[in-house]
């Protein structure tokens, strides 16, 4: 066990160890025993010298309602021609699914996130101790600019794990909604171009854009406080064509399609 412990053989398996003696006339037992040896002393592991890797925990993120969890990421635009691109970033409420700040730049920067997240944060009305800002872990994201920029505004910033997109998905599900509308184009023909479209789309995503995820609601709407509004007035719709109509429904009165209460960044098992 000490010459196992050897600071020579300590990152060896017993079968080097047992090869590496041989060959240097030494034969103390055999692998069987130094297996045995090791097991009995509750050593049986890996013992090679190897890169470790850190454990990350799971982002669990609740919004109850706007401007509590905000998640960003940066996505790529194809431009005129090829290895050309364009950096979209996006900076998304979950809870209301708003954009509140975007912008579209020739390079990915942190001074330049950090300068769309201040101007978002002070466009909000965002106060300390207020919003959480959720990213993935992008050298923009986990820069030190941003995250002084956090620290000064009293904002807790959260990072997904590793290689786990649905650590993030919401900012991945609006990329999708961008990408999959039928005029997106294959590329932009200049910079100008790719702004004047994603005007155009944010602006749809956010005041017409009917989202399943929050009732069939705009985003505007839920961001700003006028669902309730919205979903009574629904409701009087409906129950004036079940009054004039209730043989059409058979299950009885139709119901309104609900504001979630909340919305979760991985959901605990327990909730």
């Amino acid at each position: 066990m000490d010459l196992m412990h050897s600071e020579r053989f300590m990152d060896q398996a017993p079968r080097e160890i047992y090869a590496t003696l041989l060959d240097e006339g030494h034969y103390l037992c055999s692998v069987r025993t130094m297996y045995r040896i090791l097991e009995q002393e509750s050593e049986v592991r890996e013992r090679r010298n190897q890169l470790r890797h850190p454990v990350y925990e799971k982002p669990e993120l609740l919004a109850t309602a706007a401007n509590q969890v905000w998640s960003w990421d940066i996505t790529r635009l194809l431009g005129p021609v090829k290895w050309t691109y364009y950096y979209l970033y996006v900076i998304l409420d979950i809870f209301s699914r708003y954009v509140v700040g975007w912008m579209l730049t020739r390079q990915e920067s942190a001074a330049l996130a950090q300068h769309l997240i201040e101007a978002t944060c002070h466009k909000q009305a965002i106060q300390p101790n207020q919003l959480t800002i959720h990213a993935d872990r992008g050298s923009s994201m986990t820069s030190k600019p941003v995250a002084f920029l956090l620290a000064d505004l009293g904002v807790t910033k959260t990072h997904s794990r590793p290689h786990t997109s649905n650590d993030n998905p919401f900012s991945e599900a609006q990329f999708k909604t961008l990408k999959y509308r039928p005029d997106f184009p294959e590329r932009f023909g200049s910079i100008e171009e790719a702004r004047a479209f994603c005007q155009s789309f944010f602006s749809w995503y956010n005041q017409e854009h009917y989202h399943t995820g929050i009732g069939l609601l705009t985003p505007h709407v839920v961001h700003y406080g006028l669902a309730e509004k919205v979903i009574e007035a629904r409701r009087n719709v409906l129950g004036e064509v079940y009054r004039l109509h209730p043989e059409r429904f058979v299950n009885g009165p139709p119901q309104v399609n609900p504001l979630p209460k909340g919305v979760w960044i991985n959901r605990p098992p327990s909730e």
